[in-house]
């Protein structure tokens, strides 16, 4: 699809400067979660809104941690949904420049968040900004969200009180500038063992948690195996990992408490609940109880999985914008990350795209994270597009 001149005019408007100076000053505002400070990284944002003329709403979803709408009023009409979230996960250790500087250089803006995504989120701005004076039938919507980098009520929250409809939805998460039409799903499981503490000298008069643990593992692990046998074509399979197992209280004293966490990625369609179940029952069977334990399971997260299908409208028209706005030469793809554009999927019955700047492999949750400009620049482009054509 060629670019019109009413398309090039709003093309022209990408400024490339006020979409380095929205990304810097997001950086240099901290926003790590945990512990959950995205206030700050939500006020540079919603100053930067308000600034551009755009409608500003800020939603408090715990003390202190509020969601954030910025909206192109046009139209109404369903409108397009451009989604974020404003937390980042904690610096870490290796850094050689300052995760919260900001530093460009060599065409490149370094700090945590700058893939992943506060570059996504000045894109999606500059996009607004730059619609600004077109008729369009619906608004575009920039949602930017708390707490996705743990356990998603953000997003939660905003899928259960927004009043708005939408043809469709752009995530603007790190996708090195290609179009991602399906995504894994996640899940944590927690599960914990209880047995009876006794002295180590005597382990028969107690019941060792710990044993139990290591019996729910190497069930798990083998779960992970039968899984690799039926991989989604283009997400892989489901997987199971444990990530953290905690119990005991000293070599000399049989464990009565050991938790484990693991992780489950999900595959469209696979549903949160039924997987839980399904450990449950797996784990019953066990039995456990022979050896005097108990068992307890929970999920405390859960991110749904998504698909859509590539000849839908929002693929279609993302996947020509991305092109014409200057994107590399990809296929659609998958992701086996996990996003909340899951829930928007799930909850909303909208179909979603993920695509941004940045490379959630190569950047994101690293040392000296960072992101090209010439991608922030082609990120604004497609969003603008992509908005363009879906409410022309």
């Amino acid at each position: 699809m060629s670019v019109t001149s009413a398309e090039q005019a709003v093309l022209d408007r990408i400024d490339e400067d006020l979409l380095v100076r929205v990304t810097t000053e997001l950086l240099r505002a901290p926003g790590q979660n945990p512990p959950g400070d995205e206030a700050a990284t939500v006020a540079v944002l919603a100053a930067a809104g308000r600034e551009l003329g755009l409608e500003v709403v800020t939603t408090p979803v715990e003390p202190g941690r509020d969601n954030l709408t910025i909206t192109l009023a046009s139209g109404n009409d369903a409108g397009v949904l451009l989604l974020g979230h404003t937390d980042v996960v904690p610096v870490g250790d290796g850094w050689t420049t300052d995760p919260f500087g900001g530093e460009v250089r060599d065409g490149r803006i370094y700090g945590r968040g700058a893939s992943d995504m506060k570059g996504g989120l000045a894109a999606a701005l500059v996009a607004l900004a730059a619609l600004r004076g077109t008729r369009l039938s619906g608004p575009v919507e920039l949602a930017a969200v708390m707490d996705e980098e743990e356990t998603g009520k953000g997003i939660r929250a905003y899928v259960a009180d927004t009043q708005r409809s939408f043809v469709g939805c752009v995530t603007a998460e790190p996708t090195d500038l290609q179009t991602i039409i399906a995504a894994r799903g996640d899940s944590y499981l927690r599960v914990a063992v209880h047995g009876r503490a006794c002295h180590a000298g005597n382990p028969a008069d107690g019941a060792n948690a710990i044993y139990g643990a290591a019996a729910v593992v190497a069930e798990i692990e083998r779960l992970h195996t039968i899984l690799a046998a039926d991989p989604h074509p283009l997400l892989g399979p489901a997987t199971w990992s444990v990530g953290q197992i905690n119990g005991g209280t000293g070599g000399s004293i049989v464990p009565a408490e050991c938790v484990i966490v693991a992780d489950r990625r999900l595959l469209p369609g696979e549903s949160p609940a039924a997987v839980l179940d399904d450990l449950r029952h797996r784990v019953a069977a066990l039995r456990l109880e022979d050896r005097g334990l108990t068992v307890d399971l929970d999920m405390p997260m859960e991110m749904p999985a998504f698909e859509t299908a590539a000849d839908t409208d929002l693929v279609r028209i993302t996947e020509a914008a991305r092109v014409d706005a200057g994107g590399p030469e990809l296929p659609l793809g998958g992701w086996t990350a996990a996003c909340d554009g899951g829930y928007v999927a799930r909850d909303l019955g909208v179909p979603v795209v993920v695509l941004g700047p940045g490379s959630v492999t190569t950047q994101a949750h690293r040392a000296d994270e960072s992101v090209a400009i010439h991608e922030l620049v082609t990120a604004a482009r497609a969003y603008a597009l992509t908005a363009l054509r879906l409410l022309s």
